[in-house]
């Protein structure tokens, strides 16, 4: 990855912290982006602590200008986009019939058409050097039911049974 250009949305915490910790292990110059300041701060530092660049960019990716803006700040800071990760957003359990259509069209903001803004900005550089990955990361426990719980086994039953 030395010196490919990583791009992760929701890249301060969770999946997104972990993913820009392999990437700039790996070499890669990361760009990190979330709406948080202060959560891109610290884990900016987190990283830092063990040896491991990122730039941080706060960035609402629900909307269309603030990603435009973004792109070109990183492509500005660190060259061509060759990896963007898409994964921000959050799952948000509740039951079907109970989510508005305003937390349906904030999904959709934030997931689905943040995914498709961004693709659509790097996706004609990847296309001119016939190189680049788009990973998109989305959690799907939001709207599915909770597993059952399990009963704990019991200390006189073998694992095996």
């Amino acid at each position: 990855m030395k010196d490919r250009v990583a791009v992760i949305t929701g890249g301060s915490k969770g999946i997104g912290f972990a993913v820009a910790r392999q990437f700039a292990a790996s070499g890669a110059k990361v760009a990190i982006l979330a709406r948080g300041a202060a959560d891109l701060t610290a884990a900016r530092e987190l990283l830092a602590k063990d040896g491991l660049e990122v730039r941080d960019y706060v960035c609402d990716v629900s909307k269309a200008e603030n990603i435009g803006n973004a792109h070109e700040r990183i492509v500005a800071d660190l060259g061509s986009v060759d990896i963007l990760i898409n994964n921000a957003g959050t799952a948000r359990t509740m039951a079907f019939e109970n989510i508005s259509d305003e937390a349906w069209q904030e999904d959709l903001d934030l997931k689905l058409f943040a995914a498709i803004r961004f693709s659509r900005l790097v996706w004609p550089g990847m296309k001119a050097r016939k190189w680049g990955r788009i990973i998109n990361v989305l959690n799907t426990y939001a709207k599915r039911r909770r597993p059952p719980r399990r009963r704990p086994r019991s200390p006189a039953r073998p694992a095996w049974r």
